[in-house]
């Protein structure tokens, strides 16, 4: 099964982001690309790929370890970017960015302690992707509209196992389908001191 570690936004925070939403895809251009829909809208902490079933108790375990020792934190969406050329234009984040980071990278270890190969370590970029694009195209007036963006800021308190279905109908602009399989609580602030990662 293909999994990936994630954050979900709190549905009210996914509803400020879907206004914005709604005010880019009127700028000239916006039917070049392939919008994420809300249900998409998630921050990637780590991407695992095809995971065998037998693996995912022990991966699970360690994600449930990793949440366990991370502090609940604060997070707004905030401004815009890109990736690419224009491949990929997302939200960013503001807020508890280092403990954000944390998360990541033991998101990042449960998988090399469980033997599911990671690739080359890369430092952490939160984001959460709204549009896509096949070809480079150019998102700076997208990404100069986001730039002016910001959600309320929210407690980040739990820590999400999500499988991705890929679409198969073969209907362009198709989006994936996620499922959150598992979710595990993190740390409630100020109850005792962080472990070691």
């Amino acid at each position: 099964m293909r999994l990936f570690a994630a954050l979900l936004p709190p549905e009210d925070v996914t509803r400020e982001l879907a206004r914005e939403v709604a005010e880019l895809k009127r700028l000239p251009g916006a039917e070049g690309l392939r919008w994420t829909g809300r249900p998409g809208w998630h921050f990637t902490l780590a991407f695992y790929g095809e995971v065998d079933e037998e693996v995912v108790p022990d991966l699970s375990a360690h994600l449930e370890r990793g949440a366990r020792r991370t502090p609940s934190f604060r997070l707004a969406l905030r401004g815009g970017g890109q990736f690419g050329h224009g491949r990929a234009l997302w939200t960013g984040a503001e807020g508890d960015l280092p403990t954000l980071r944390l998360l990541a990278e033991r998101s990042e270890a449960a998988a090399r302690k469980t033997g599911v190969p990671m690739g080359e370590h890369r430092r952490y970029k939160a984001h959460l992707t709204v549009a896509r694009s096949r070809d480079a195209v150019d998102v700076r007036p997208y990404v100069d509209a986001l730039r002016g963006f910001g959600s309320r800021m929210w407690t980040v308190d739990g820590l999400s196992l999500v499988r991705s279905h890929l679409p198969k109908s073969g209907v362009p602009g198709e989006q994936p389908r996620y499922e959150e399989i598992a979710r595990w609580p993190l740390r409630p602030a100020g109850h005792g001191p962080a472990e070691g990662s």
